[in-house]
């Protein structure tokens, strides 16, 4: 056979083989860039979690930061769902109590908790004793929220208290997203003014998405000027403040149990079928 025939083979073998290996390594590359990354989190198994910050809000509230493995980690948390946490409280036994982080994978290498603690709060007596450097033991996800953009035209949200952190989640997924069009209508509920919570990022939202995403706060004890709802969350106020009963919106609701129980009584009388409606 011609040596010249066979050096011809050969280098189209070659070539080929290269057009082959790097076709592989493109692919890969666009499969890997592509993939959403892996969540730390493990919903059987507690895992350790450092608190790398710890900034105090007011007299019984904090914002708990904790670091991921790396600073492009992420917590791998759906949106709406919840994490458990493990702590002790002051007599040393062990408890478990679910929160929901303030923050997104969007945000990555951290995840945040705003904590009110109560004075005799089990898990309250654990996160008032932590401090930087010390480990949050955390299981997860949890809940049974599911989300997918679109899939409502509008949420009417109504929140009591620490109920603000899972609305607040999942206001800031819709409103940061480019292709969600879903409007947001939030009725938030506090006994005090120093009572609200996540204050400054909510008017914020309402401040940089106006239209989509609107505060309607409502004080038990409100100061002398204020030119929100007063006393407790009426019917009349989820009329005016949210979507009307439809089949392609959803009320959310997070609060105290009797809060609870009083606004499903309300969006009952109201027309919202139980469809239309979700507990955190």
């Amino acid at each position: 056979m011609d040596l010249e025939f066979l050096q011809s083979v050969d280098v189209q073998i070659l070539v080929g083989a290269a057009v082959a290996v790097l076709a592989i390594v493109v692919g890969a590359a666009y499969l890997f860039s592509s993939r959403k990354p892996k969540g730390c989190l493990d919903p059987e198994y507690f895992k350790d979690f450092k608190l790398v910050k710890r900034q105090q809000l007011s007299h019984n509230v904090a914002k708990f930061t904790f670091e991921l493995p790396t600073p492009t980690s992420v917590l791998g948390l759906p949106i709406g769902q919840h994490i458990s946490c493990r702590g002790k409280d002051s007599q040393g036994e062990e408890v478990i109590k679910p929160y929901t982080p303030t923050t997104l994978d969007s945000d990555v290498g951290r995840f945040e908790l705003v904590i009110k603690m109560y004075p005799q709060g089990r898990m309250s007596h654990h996160f008032r004793e932590m401090r930087v450097g010390d480990s949050l033991a955390v299981k997860g996800p949890k809940g049974r929220f599911r989300y997918q953009p679109g899939q409502v035209r509008a949420f009417g949200m109504i929140a009591g208290g620490s109920g603000i952190t899972p609305m607040f989640q999942v206001a800031r997924a819709i409103l940061e997203n480019p292709k969600d069009t879903t409007n947001v209508n939030l009725i938030y509920a506090n006994v005090t003014y120093e009572d609200i919570l996540l204050k400054e990022e909510l008017d914020s939202l309402v401040a940089n998405y106006p239209g989509r995403f609107n505060v309607y706060y409502v004080l038990n004890q409100p100061p002398e000027v204020w030119d929100g709802g007063v006393g407790f969350v009426s019917k009349e106020m989820i009329q005016t403040q949210c979507p009307a009963p439809a089949s392609d919106i959803k009320i959310l609701r997070c609060g105290p149990p009797p809060m609870n129980k009083a606004m499903a009584g309300h969006l009952d009388a109201l027309g919202y079928s139980p469809e239309m409606q979700f507990q955190f």
